[in-house]
């Protein structure tokens, strides 16, 4: 393969003369050659640079497992001699049992008490039985811990399935012998696994039975495992079968997660527990390391480091052949970064230690109006010093020269070379050459006389602001939040709370209180320098609407609407600003609408009664007609002795209930018209729907209408003006009727329906009321205007009824709406539908519209539109 040199860095590092050498040995090359040069070169780069990544990241996994299994290997057969040592122990004290007991040292009850002994001393033991040469239990002792089924009793005969054959064998080769492992259903005596260890009893040569040993395999992997074993590795004992008898081991993988090159399984290792045999093993498998950030992460990166080495050599590759040409132009662009420090607006100004001009840059001399060559050289004075500050500019340089000048600069006054002055700001810092040593001093200078203009015009305009604060007719004040400081106070404000004197915010702190705003109280370090909210985010609050309200000041005897809200003050600190507005006149205004409003609601009543008249005049007649006939009718039978005194009773009861009727029709009226104060109690629906059918139904009946109601049972009660609700229903059922009659519908047709039911409408409970009639129905015209005050389809109407109406409803936070019914394309009728919602108050003075002092402002809501 060709060698090709490397190409010089295009940087300040690389000389003029290996640039010459590597264009020159470029040009020299065929087309061919720089091709393979350009594509194989990179190509051939990154196929080295993966495969040895690649390499390398598995070199390293492969390693690492390796040293995981030495480790677990190492652990398990440590933890394997420590099972195995402490196993000898204890059928070493087995075997001494079994000695004494040879020699008939020891009875049935000696042997309990060594027995309790030994289980206590070694909780892995369940149990200690000894056993004759017939199977026979002559004594037992069971660890209270052992969770056993039942309990050996002394004559029991033991059957060979408890053994497990390790019986026989004991018997047989005359040694300790240990039985498999035996689970739960194999012993049906304890609710785990277990293991047995038969010690065979020799008297004189004879076999005599055995001493019986029972393990927990739990207990021994609690107690003969070392605990820095079981914190390092998922440890269980398996028996032959591989089933797992005590610990746990890690869930195998699942899926695809198990074919992913950084999911390696975990080192695992097992091993015979000795003197136990094959039939119970130690396992041991490591813990899992988690790949998702360093496995995982580190093989996505270099796969996309990679991934972007290759576009990136194929890009270089695309433009490698203008390398020449962009190398060839850094000297252009040098001589652009030179021109664009040339072309800085700050003026550079470099003196020697003894305040000679030694440089300076193109925007000092654009400053001064003088060039660089009546500038380098020059000595003080300067000949852009005026002529009448020399002496102070004098002190300025000697002050420079000797490092006394301030850090944020300083304030001077510059001579241009027509004669013009202007302001300009200095700042000066010392020139260090490469061996740490000042040769000079380096001065920056700015010309600030547009800032200096824009912030005297800022003073102007802050000026004109306060004046503008200070002719408010509202009182303005704002606060620091938990602090006793007034940051500031309007006139009207000083002359309804007193001065803008520090501790002086009573007035502002009562505004707040009253109009009910949460306010900071203000601890012992309220008066420190470092504001107490310091640190907490204020965007929520600074950001938050106006909250208003309306509250009466007994000092002032005014009515005061206040706005607040929070602002971040010119120091940082969160404020709390207080706007208030006298609105007495318009408190005055309000109060006379409302008493017009009552007014024209008694008068609304009394036209309602006054139209009502005939069909009252009607109403009363019948039953005094009735009265005059029983009457006269009595007088003419008592004069001619032709009445008993039980006829003469039953003509009087029928008089009396007569003038029952009358009076109660009058007591209705009476109280449908008599003027009281606004007053909302707890009504039931049915008796105030009653009521209102009663008094409309004599007008109805004037218009041939036939009424009919549709109440749904167990509505709740409503805190409403019972006599205002009475009379939006008469007015509805009123104007329904004289709509069936302007329309002159046949008898058969002429209905008027009352609906009463519970709804569920804008997420609150609510009692909706409908008065269907079948009349001509409401033209789009009428539907618009329906509401206005004062308009009206009747000649002799006066058009208030349906405005006070929807008054009345929205007072109670209903609705009231109308649209018509149809039948096809034609109008059979009109609904009209109110709704009140169902507020349950604690007692009857709640209900009640009290004067407050507070009020809280909300913004007033739009009545939708009709359907």
């Amino acid at each position: 393969m060709p060698q090709f040199p490397l190409p010089p860095t295009a940087d300040a590092a690389a000389s003029p003369a290996s640039m010459t050498l590597w264009r020159r040995w470029w040009r020299r090359q065929s087309p061919s050659r720089q091709d393979r040069f350009i594509t194989l070169g990179p190509l051939f780069a990154v196929i080295l640079f993966l495969a040895a990544v690649i390499a390398a990241f598995g070199y390293l996994r492969i390693e690492e497992n390796d040293r995981e299994q030495q480790a677990v290997t190492r652990d398990v057969e440590y933890a394997q001699q420590r099972l195995r040592l402490r196993l000898l122990e204890r059928q070493e004290q087995l075997m001494r049992i079994g000695r004494d007991v040879s020699n008939n040292e020891i009875d049935t009850e000696e042997f309990i008490v060594q027995a309790e002994a030994l289980v206590n001393q070694n909780p892995e033991l369940m149990a200690i039985s000894w056993i004759d040469s017939k199977r026979r239990i002559k004594a037992s002792y069971i660890s209270p811990s052992a969770n056993a089924i039942g309990s050996r009793m002394a004559g029991a005969q033991l059957t060979v399935d408890e053994t497990d054959g390790s019986y026989d064998l004991a018997r047989d080769l005359r040694q300790p012998v240990y039985s498999r492992p035996l689970s739960a259903q194999d012993t049906r005596r304890y609710n785990a696994a277990s293991l047995q260890l038969q010690v065979p009893l020799d008297d004189q040569g004879k076999f005599s039975g055995v001493i019986m040993g029972e393990y927990s395999v739990d207990g021994l992997l609690r107690f003969g495992i070392p605990t820095e074993i079981t914190a390092k590795y998922a440890v269980a004992l398996v028996d032959d079968k591989a089933s797992v008898l005590a610990g746990n081991l890690l869930p195998p993988r699942k899926g695809a997660a198990q074919w992913l090159p950084w999911t390696e399984s975990a080192a695992k290792y097992e091993i015979p527990v000795s003197p136990v045999g094959n039939g119970l093993l130690i396992r041991a498998e490591g813990y899992r390391t988690s790949q998702g950030v360093v496995g995982r992460g580190f093989f996505w990166l270099v796969s996309a480091l990679s991934a972007l080495t290759v576009w990136m050599l194929l890009g270089n590759w695309r433009h490698t052949r203008r390398r020449m040409q962009v190398q060839e132009a850094l000297l252009t662009e040098t001589h652009f970064r030179r021109a664009m420090e040339n072309s800085m607006l700050t003026g550079m100004r470099a003196l020697d230690l003894q305040g000679r001009i030694t440089y300076v840059n193109p925007a000092f001399c654009k400053m001064t109006g003088l060039n660089e060559d009546e500038l380098v050289g020059c000595t003080a004075p300067f000949p852009h010093w005026p002529e009448s500050e020399i002496d102070i500019m004098q002190a300025r340089l000697n002050d420079e020269l000797q490092g006394r000048t301030p850090l944020g600069g300083f304030e001077i006054r510059v001579k241009r070379k027509n004669g013009q002055i202007f302001d300009a700001r200095m700042y000066v810092s010392p020139l260090i050459d490469p061996h740490g040593h000042q040769t000079g001093w380096m001065t920056s200078m700015t010309d600030i006389t547009e800032p200096k203009r824009i912030r005297e015009e800022l003073t102007a305009s802050y000026v004109r602001f306060t004046t503008v604060l200070e002719g408010l007719d509202a009182a303005v004040s704002v606060a620091p939040l938990g602090s006793e400081e007034l940051l500031f106070a309007n006139k009207l404000y000083r002359a309804w709370f007193g001065g803008q004197v520090s501790g002086q915010v009573s007035g502002h702190v009562n505004l707040i209180a009253q109009a009910g705003v949460p306010a900071f109280a203000s601890t012992g370090d309220a008066l420190d320098a470092v504001d107490d909210m310091a640190g907490f985010p204020a965007n929520s609050l600074t950001d938050a609407q106006t909250a208003n309200a309306e509250i009466f000041v007994p000092k002032l005897a005014k009515w005061l609407e206040v706005r607040s809200r929070y602002l971040t003050w010119v120091d940082g600190r969160l404020a709390q600003m207080v706007i208030a507005t006298d609105i007495t006149p318009r408190r005055h205004a309000e109060e006379q609408a409302a008493q017009q409003n009552e007014r024209a609601q008694n008068a609304s009543r009394l036209i309602t009664m006054g139209e009502m008249a005939s069909s009252v005049a009607h109403e009363l007649n019948q039953p005094l007609t009735a009265i005059n006939n029983y009457c006269n009718g009595m007088v003419s039978r008592i004069k001619a002795n032709q009445i008993s005194n039980e006829d003469l009773l039953v003509a009087l009861e029928k008089t009396a209930r007569q003038a029952w009727r009358a009076g109660q029709i009058i007591q209705r009226i009476r109280a449908f018209v008599k003027r009281s104060e606004p007053n909302r109690t707890s009504a039931d629906v049915a008796t105030l729907v009653s009521n209102a059918m009663e008094l409309a139904e004599i007008e109805l009946r004037r218009h041939h209408v036939r009424l009919t109601h549709d109440i749904a049972a167990r509505l709740p009660d409503l805190m409403v003006d019972r006599i205002l609700i009475e009379q939006v229903l008469i007015n509805l059922m009123k104007n329904a009727a004289e709509s069936i009659a302007q329309s002159n519908r046949p008898t058969a047709q002429r209905n008027v329906e009352l609906q009463v039911a519970p709804r569920h409408i804008d997420e609150q409970s609510v009692v909706e009321f409908s008065v269907l009639d079948s009349g001509q129905g409401l033209s789009p015209e009428v539907m618009e205007r329906l509401f206005e005050a004062f308009y009206s389809t009747k000649a002799e109407g006066m058009g208030i009824g349906l405005k006070l109406c929807r008054s009345i409803v929205e007072s109670h936070h209903g609705r009231l709406e109308a649209v018509n019914i149809y039948n096809g394309d034609e109008v059979v009728g009109c609904r009209f539908t109110f709704w009140i919602p169902v507020i349950p108050l604690t007692s009857p003075a709640a209900a009640a519209t009290p004067t407050i002092a507070v009020q809280a402002a909300r913004p007033q809501q739009k009545t939708p539109p009709f359907h």
